[in-house]
């Protein structure tokens, strides 16, 4: 069962699309399901998110994370993107069916990797990042049997 908020979120997505000449793109994907979520971040000469957009494929808590992710990392500065985890994007929705954790990851993960670009596009490091996986089950599968 789904959160009113996850459902306002899947029903009604914020930031949906792209931004031209984005300061930084993120890809992520999980192959064992099929989600794609793609990040883009226009961030000013302060490292603030001025705007900040996104597409998936996939499920409806795909897009509901994506969307509270953009929200959550809007006007935010790249450090404090940085530290908006999956578990952060769960509480902001009231909660996700464990089997569907997955997409917070990839929510995170899509900031990260979008944080990545800008900064390889830059020539910067910003502390604490790492570089993104392509497929996030690689770490997943573990966790999802815990529950």
């Amino acid at each position: 069962m789904y959160s009113e908020k996850v459902m306002d979120h899947f029903q009604n997505p914020r930031n949906v699309g792209e931004i031209d000449g984005a300061s930084g793109v993120g890809t992520v994907g999980n192959a064992k399901c099929g989600d794609i979520m793609r990040m883009y971040l226009d961030i000013d000469e302060n490292h603030i998110i001025r705007d900040v957009k996104f597409k998936t494929f996939g499920c409806g808590a795909a897009v509901a994370t994506s969307s509270m992710a953009t929200e959550l990392v809007k006007g935010k500065t790249i450090e404090e993107a940085l530290k908006v985890t999956n578990k952060a994007v769960m509480e902001a929705l009231d909660g996700l069916p464990p089997v569907k954790v997955h997409c917070s990851l990839l929510a995170e993960e899509a900031i990260h990797a979008a944080l990545w670009d800008y900064a390889e596009k830059n020539d910067i490091k910003i502390e604490g990042l790492e570089k993104p996986k392509s497929d996030i089950h690689e770490d997943e599968e573990e966790e999802e049997e815990t529950y």
